[in-house]
């Protein structure tokens, strides 16, 4: 199984970015993208640090690895982050989480550029194959939601945005992996702290972010749903995803990431009581297909 544990850490990842989704979906309702976005990564480094620190996991890392992995902290949340989260008030998580599905293709560019990677024919096809799926989910979900908020070209743009800056991430985390041996949640943290000492300060000095305290005193529910989506997704999704990257292709992990549309499915079915039709489960079943083409590349 090890040979495939870098697939099955990204596949992880994707079932924790869909359990953060639906939370800070539901806290960014009720207090806004900005609070939601600075505090996450807030609650996520001090939440790291505890474990870093209870645990004595590893921390000796290179002057480069540090440089690699705090660029790409601000990279991929910082850059990216903001304008997928900045996004969501244009267009739909839908039409957000569609344009985000170019993701793998642009690690797989950077990837190809920066280290020379390069995927199989059958990885390729798997590659296609998913992302085809994907399409076939997240255009077919529709609600109300949808209804009231109409297609934005400025959304579309950050959502991109956003893709691109989640790709770039990834691939500068993989090298700093590639200059040795590094513990996921240590990344992570580096990765966390770097973020939050730069977004907290531009945040506040612009004036949206100048009353957490207040803000979530406020709205309890809104801070507790918060918590969770920080430990389901900077905590133990990115470092999960940090394992993927580590151990596969940039490009073959980010596609199976890129999978959490699908995995809301049955989330969606279940809580929302949403009814799902045969395309967006024919998707699902493309999709699933595509993640084993990936494992058996």
């Amino acid at each position: 199984m090890d040979i495939f544990s870098g697939e099955a850490a990204s596949l992880i990842t994707a079932v924790m970015w869909t359990a953060s989704a639906l939370t800070f979906a539901a806290a960014t309702v009720r207090v806004g993208s900005v609070y939601v976005n600075v505090a996450r990564i807030l609650a996520a480094a001090v939440v790291l640090a505890v474990i870093v620190v209870g645990f004595r996991l590893p921390a000796a890392l290179s002057t480069a690895q540090v440089a690699y992995l705090a660029v790409s902290g601000f990279v991929g949340l910082v850059f990216g982050d903001t304008f997928l989260f900045k996004s969501y008030e244009y267009n739909s998580a839908r039409i957000s989480s569609l344009v985000m599905s170019a993701a793998p293709a642009v690690a797989a560019l950077i990837a190809w550029g920066a280290f020379g990677e390069g995927l199989s024919p059958l990885g390729v096809l798997g590659m296609a194959v998913t992302l085809g799926g994907i399409a076939l989910v997240v255009l077919e979900r529709s609600g109300p939601e949808e209804s009231r908020m109409p297609l934005s070209s400025a959304g579309i743009f950050y959502a991109f945005l956003g893709a691109v800056g989640q790709a770039g991430g990834l691939v500068l985390a993989k090298q700093a992996f590639l200059l040795g041996p590094i513990d996921g949640f240590v990344a992570t943290l580096v990765r966390m702290t770097t973020a939050a000492v730069t977004i907290t300060p531009l945040m506040a000095a612009a004036g949206r972010f100048s009353s957490p305290v207040k803000v979530f005193r406020g709205d309890r529910r809104a801070f507790l749903l918060m918590l969770l989506g920080a430990l389901f997704g900077p905590v133990l999704g990115v470092t999960f995803s940090f394992i993927g990257v580590s151990r596969t292709d940039v490009a073959v992990a980010a596609t199976i990431m890129a999978t959490s549309p699908v995995l809301m499915l049955p989330v969606v079915r279940v809580l929302y009581r949403e009814r799902l039709s045969w395309r967006a489960v024919g998707g699902a079943v493309i999709a699933v297909g595509g993640v084993a083409m990936l494992f058996l590349r």
